[in-house]
């Protein structure tokens, strides 16, 4: 019996084992569900754009029209309003500057005003994202990865003795969620396609508890010491993006 074989078949199981916990889930893990790939699903990003694009492509391309803006654009910027249960759409062309391209309402965000801290809080994150990944096989439609926790919440996690700050944050279709941002499966096909096109390393979020435009930001009662310092970058960072009138 070759040992050596079976120990490294074995080590090659756990890690695929591992490797799919870390990927399969698109809401929060509070939900227990570790079934987010869509069963009988073998789509890629590419059969996605085959399938949805040109109808996505048809609904967005209006709005960058009256927006000034190339379709498809050189970079986005997406900004996520828990409050007004909003997620706007802001692009800018190689030399242009980011311009406001239309508003999506966001079906379903749990939580309240206030970071996300731990893993089971309900809570949406708060602060400034990357977009990792295109998850064309998700059982809410599409999804598309936040790199929450970042590195800006990791450190604080740690510095606070978290060990669990939750994970697996995306933006996906249908209409429920926990932890995540639920934008109806039209909205996600047009947002999937959008990214697939500009390019994730071009495109970014930022979520704030409210509009900073609109009202101060204050954080929450008994809300981390940190979090003031958040949510002032926040509030510096929107006010450079202001519709025109």
């Amino acid at each position: 019996m070759n040992w050596r074989r079976i120990r490294v078949t074995v080590l090659l199981m756990v890690l695929g084992l591992v490797t799919f916990k870390w990927l399969a889930p698109d809401t929060a893990s509070s939900w227990g569900l570790s079934c987010s790939w869509a069963k009988g699903r073998r789509r890629t990003v590419r059969s996605v754009l085959r399938t949805f694009g040109p109808k996505a492509d048809k609904r967005l391309r209006p709005y960058f029209k009256k927006a000034g803006v190339a379709y498809p654009p050189f970079r986005v910027m997406l900004l996520g309003l828990k409050e007004e249960k909003q997620l706007e759409l802001w692009a800018r062309s190689r030399r242009g500057k980011y311009t406001f391209v239309r508003s999506f309402p966001i079906h379903a965000a749990s939580g309240v005003a206030g970071p996300k801290l731990r893993e089971g809080d309900g809570q949406v994150p708060e602060g400034f994202y990357k977009l990792i990944w295109l998850h064309p096989n998700s059982s809410f439609h599409l999804s598309i990865k936040l790199n929450y926790p970042s590195p800006f919440d990791w450190r604080h996690a740690r510095r606070e003795g978290r060990k669990e700050p939750g994970s697996n944050i995306f933006i996906h279709g249908s209409n429920v969620s926990i932890g995540c941002l639920a934008m109806g499966d039209p909205a996600i096909e047009e947002l999937f396609v959008l990214l697939a096109r500009v390019g994730l390393r071009r495109s970014r979020i930022m979520i704030a508890p409210w509009d900073p435009r609109r009202k101060a930001l204050k954080a929450p009662s008994g809300s981390p010491k940190w979090v003031p310092g958040l949510y002032r970058r926040l509030s510096r960072q929107f006010a450079k993006f202001r519709r025109r009138k």
